[in-house]
């Protein structure tokens, strides 16, 4: 996700580019710090899968809220095309994040509800040059991955629930 972010702010308008290499990025490395330091069983090929409390989940929600209107101003500072499902993004994006760095696997349908917000980003942008066309299919690829990886994370989540 880290390079990820970086090859796509770089190919990306500002608003997406500001999103990506300024709040995706950035948390996708305290992710990462998370999955490395939580291992199942002391195995470092198997992060474990992480719980949230309702506390927790208020907070999520009003830092979502709180990094949503301020992106909303940035990105109509930088007069982003379509703004609405830009800062929409921006809200999914920030959810999934979260929740990655939490280890919960709803992380990765919040990845998914990126992914559609993107998929219509891209279809409008590929409706007025059809360069864009590869970034569109890129993210209905991701789409059908995350949810694949939902579906892994739930089975993870029984098994270690089971081996605890």
């Amino acid at each position: 996700m880290i390079v990820f972010s970086l090859l796509y702010g770089i190919i990306s308008y500002y608003g997406e580019m500001i999103t990506y290499i300024g709040m995706t990025m950035p948390m996708a490395v305290v992710a990462l710090v998370s999955w490395l330091r939580n291992p199942f069983n002391g195995r470092k090929a198997e992060v474990k899968v992480g719980s949230i409390s309702k506390k927790e989940t208020f907070f999520m929600v009003f830092l979502t809220t709180v990094v949503t209107v301020l992106f909303f101003f940035i990105l109509r500072y930088f007069h982003t095309a379509n703004l609405i499902p830009s800062t929409l993004s921006v809200t999914t994006s920030f959810i999934a994040v979260y929740l990655t760095f939490r280890r919960i696997p709803l992380f990765a349908l919040a990845y998914a509800a990126n992914d559609i917000v993107l998929v219509i980003l891209w279809s409008l942008a590929s409706i007025a040059d059809i360069h864009y066309l590869s970034v569109l299919i890129c993210f209905a690829v991701f789409l059908v991955n995350d949810i694949y990886g939902f579906v892994s994370w739930q089975r993870m989540k029984k098994r270690q629930l089971f081996l605890e």
